[in-house]
């Protein structure tokens, strides 16, 4: 088996090292150069033809933002982001993957020798599922898109049961409003962005569960709410869930959407992850099938492995619609590809094409 050529570009030396381990223990993994800055990585690239780089956010000479908006223009291909658990970092990963980086991977800013390896899994998932993703160039943006790529980290052992036990859909007060859920991960931050930048003020309310770290919530949050004319939030528990608003899930919390006699409201829960995630799609979808049965809208966008596919299928039993991003837009068809081989997909559609069957739906 052919393997995938990884360049290392960052400014310390320790991460270096250590990543060069952390991929040298893959099979999968080949480790072809490592460089201590962008001027030094743009020779390596032409000599070495890596087929995925790493890169650092923050680096001397040139910042990483930087070096990835030159690549894109003048030789696009597979980068994921080394970034740090900071305000900053966030706001720095969150421009990159804008610009075309197709994940990230979120450094601890403390005991790093230590604790770099406990994502040594993640981490090499990430990188495979990169060098395996198309980076195709268009509006001076480059933009990930692969074909179905699951990932390489085994999922974890708890299930939605340990948040949320699996139950017939409750029956509540009548109530009209309906509910959108929404679930991503792998190129999430840009495809919900896609999706809510058209809808009206007056659209359903919004929930989304995406795959993030705390540090970067509030950032997300941010840029969601400057994509749309909705009003973008991150979730607070007990908060009263309204038409024209979008409530994000914490980075280190599990999103559910609950009834308080005809309200709907959030409920933040601090349990355990499921399927390796905090937020989990499968915990906050299996809350809308109990809760809000057939008034919810399910969208699943890109992402790897498989969180929410179950809880989506759910929702479907319970008589929601629900719509998948489709292979060709997906930066990884892992959770919407999974959520479709359940059966839980009433629709598949192009990232450009949900939002229009949303406001159909809602008619």
């Amino acid at each position: 088996m052919k393997k995938i050529k990884v360049l290392i570009v960052d400014d310390s030396a320790l991460i270096r090292k250590m990543l060069t381990e952390i991929f040298s223990a893959s099979a999968q993994l080949e480790v072809i150069g490592t460089a201590a800055d962008p001027i030094i990585a743009r020779n390596k690239i032409k000599q070495l033809h890596p087929d995925v780089i790493t890169l650092d956010v923050e680096m001397p000479r040139m910042d990483g933002v930087t070096f990835l908006r030159n690549l894109m223009r003048l030789r696009p291909m597979p980068v994921v982001m080394i970034s740090t658990l900071t305000e900053k970092g966030a706001e720095i990963t969150l421009e990159a993957l804008e610009i075309g980086a197709i994940d990230f991977v979120a450094k601890p800013t403390i005991d790093v020798s230590n604790t770099l390896n406990d994502y040594a899994e993640e981490i090499i998932a990430k990188v495979i599922m990169a060098a395996n993703a198309e980076v195709k160039v268009y509006e001076g943006k480059a933009k990930p898109v692969s074909s179905a790529v699951k990932s390489a980290a085994g999922q974890g052992k708890h299930s939605a049961d340990v948040v949320i036990q699996a139950s017939p859909v409750k029956k509540h007060f009548s109530t009209t409003d309906k509910i959108i859920a929404v679930g991503s991960s792998t190129g999430g931050t840009e495809a919900f962005k896609a999706f809510v930048k058209d809808l009206p003020t007056g659209s359903p309310a919004i929930v989304i569960s995406q795959h993030l770290p705390a540090a970067f919530s509030q950032s997300f949050a941010k840029h969601v709410n400057d994509a749309t004319e909705m009003e973008a939030v991150l979730a607070v528990d007990g908060q009263q869930i309204l038409p024209g608003n979008i409530y994000i899930a914490p980075g280190d919390k599990h999103l559910l959407v609950e009834r308080d006699g005809a309200r709907y409201i959030c409920k933040l829960n601090d349990g355990p992850p499921v399927n390796r995630h905090k937020p989990s799609v499968d915990v906050m979808f299996r809350s809308v099938a109990q809760n809000v049965g057939s008034n919810a809208i399910g969208i699943m966008l890109t992402g790897m492995g498989a969180d929410g596919a179950q809880g989506m299928k759910e929702m479907h039993d319970a008589g929601a619609v629900n719509i998948v991003q489709d292979e060709a837009s997906s930066v990884v068809w892992g959770m919407p590809g999974e959520a479709y081989k359940l059966g839980a997909a009433d629709h598949v559609l192009d990232l450009g094409k949900i939002a229009e069957q949303v406001l159909a739906l809602n008619q």
